[in-house]
């Protein structure tokens, strides 16, 4: 095989995205025959050289592997996390070994993510360059107008950057005892950090329940939050042409079906006390929150107790 870039070869290991490849690389933590490859420009040859990676050496046979979870809200998109919440690895259990999630869905989010162990399909897929499509389906306060749906095709202002157009759509309006609320349909290809939640707050939608239901083609209705499953051979084809790829190896066969199953830790999980959920981007009150804000009733005896001045001791008269 001819020499390739260190951090393409590591992509295709499965040891990481490329991106966080080239971290490796010029955090000095790999290794090219004993000797330190530390430049981004450095290649080798896989089936020749003697790859390591913090020590350990590099098996660039691996097989792929690829897993469509839905997330459930309060766990994080991450391997692991310096504030102790949940990940998304944690409902896999040893099913998870080895994969990585591709992108990110937001602690308060829901819905549909890839965990896999390839490379050069995680870097199309997450590369807004390559424009591969993301359905959400978001619950907001209030109907937007018109004018509104058209900001936000055109682009909302983040960060001092407008976003890439997004198509937008209303899936239905309806009124809860709380006021009017929106279900919209909206599909971007950006990754930026809570990007759906702060283009609808932009325009006065604060949204209440976010859930990604498709990445690129791939979907799946009956997956409920927690439940993952492997993806069946054609859906892998399928993907990596959404994202420009050509037919790659067939995946590998694991115990694991391509059914719908509950994940290690099924449904919603629990909270931790040091982070503040939140409602329609406001932080949520608690019931005993609530019930210390309800006035405490008292008597009318009590009441003229509390208001009436302070008198001393009475004087006994002769």
């Amino acid at each position: 095989m001819p020499q390739e870039r260190l951090q393409k070869i590591l992509s295709a290991a499965g040891v990481a995205s490329r991106r966080v490849a080239e971290a490796l690389i010029t955090e000095g933590r790999v290794r090219v025959n004993g000797e330190v490859a530390s430049e981004l420009g450095a290649k080798a040859d896989p089936d020749v050289d003697r790859i390591e990676v913090d020590g350990r050496r590099l098996h660039t046979a691996v097989p792929r592997r690829y897993i469509l979870l839905y997330k459930p809200v309060h766990y994080v998109t991450t391997r692991s996390d310096p504030q102790r919440r949940p990940t998304v690895l944690t409902l896999l259990g040893q099913a998870g070994q080895g994969l990585y999630p591709v992108g990110r869905l937001d602690f308060d989010s829901e819905g549909l993510i890839l965990l896999t162990n390839d490379g050069e399909l995680a870097d199309r897929l997450t590369h807004p360059r390559h424009e591969v499509p993301r359905t959400y389906e978001v619950r907001v306060f209030g109907v937007p107008t018109t004018e509104t749906l058209r900001r936000l095709e055109g682009g909302v202002p983040l960060d001092g950057r407008r976003t890439a157009p997004a198509r937008v759509r209303i899936i239905e309006s309806f009124t809860k005892s709380s006021g009017e609320q929106s279900l919209l349909q909206i599909v971007i290809h950006e990754g930026r950090n809570r990007q759906v939640r702060r283009m609808c707050q932009a325009v006065g939608l604060p949204v209440i329940t976010l859930a990604r239901t498709s990445i690129g083609t791939l979907t799946d209705r009956r997956m409920k939050p927690g439940m993952y499953r492997e993806l069946r051979p054609a859906e892998v084809q399928q993907l990596r042409a959404d994202a420009g790829l050509a037919a790659g190896p067939a995946p590998a066969k694991t115990r694991t079906s391509t059914e719908p199953q509950a994940g290690v830790r099924f449904g919603h999980a629990p909270t931790p006390k040091h982070i503040t959920r939140t409602v329609g981007g406001k932080p949520r009150v608690t019931k005993k929150a609530a019930r210390k804000r309800v006035s405490k009733k008292i008597t009318l005896k009590e009441y003229a107790r509390a208001v009436a001045p302070k008198r001393g001791p009475r004087k006994r008269t002769k």
